[in-house]
């Protein structure tokens, strides 16, 4: 099934991604640089950047950067004023998402911090300033409902919180699993469940990463 799955990505992506949208460039230079493959797939990716697009977004917080390649797509939906806050665990992960971003012309819409989340995401409250239209939590599973608390602290009424690799192959659904992503991912859905301050659904995916899905919640 993997393979028929992965035909279909790649035939939304030649029909519906133009080649200039497509970031060839930027997981070459991932795949180069030994960065494990784990960036949304290209469909995925012009899905964040229609939610970004439509919402109007002018500030986005993403949580895991990797190479930049969701980044850059984030980015590709802000006005020029725009900026995207992205935050990456690992220093080596954070320069080959530099050279990406500047290669890709958007480095001036993003702020590319260092550091674990858990360290920043404090500092960028205490910062100020105006509040996310979107945030994108992609980086490690363990960590998603803390993320996710940030983020809601740090979203505007009316913003989008994208939540990836939810599903984890249906470990969210087994009570028994003893699966770090999966274990993230139940404990996500028990906090966005109980928080009356946002409205929330997943959807499962299947594609050239396999079976997963995102959780999405709007905040009130």
């Amino acid at each position: 099934m993997t393979e028929s799955w992965r035909a279909v990505d790649d035939y939304i992506a030649n029909r519906l991604i133009a080649p200039e949208e497509g970031q060839h460039s930027t997981l070459d230079a991932n795949k180069r640089a030994g960065l494990p493959a784990i960036d949304v797939s290209a469909p995925q990716g012009k899905l964040l950047h229609l939610l970004a697009a439509a919402t109007g977004a002018t500030r986005i917080l993403e949580i895991g950067t990797l190479g930049g390649y969701s980044t850059i797509w984030l980015a590709r939906a802000l006005a020029p004023s725009g900026k995207v806050v992205t935050i990456e665990f690992e220093p080596r992960h954070a320069e080959i998402a530099r050279d990406n971003i500047t290669r890709e012309g958007v480095a001036e819409k993003v702020d590319l911090r260092v550091g674990a989340a858990l360290d920043i995401l404090p500092k960028l409250a205490a910062e100020g300033g105006a509040p996310f239209d979107l945030s994108f939590i992609d980086a490690d599973k363990t960590n998603n409902a803390a993320y996710f608390k940030w983020a809601l602290q740090l979203s505007r009424p009316g913003a989008l919180i994208v939540v990836d690799n939810v599903v984890r192959e249906g470990a969210v659904a087994d009570a028994a699993t003893t699966d770090d992503g999966g274990l993230g991912a139940r404990a996500l859905f028990d906090a966005v469940a109980a928080e009356p301050r946002v409205a929330a659904t997943a959807i499962q995916t299947v594609g050239s990463k396999g079976w997963d899905g995102f959780l999405i919640a709007r905040v009130k």
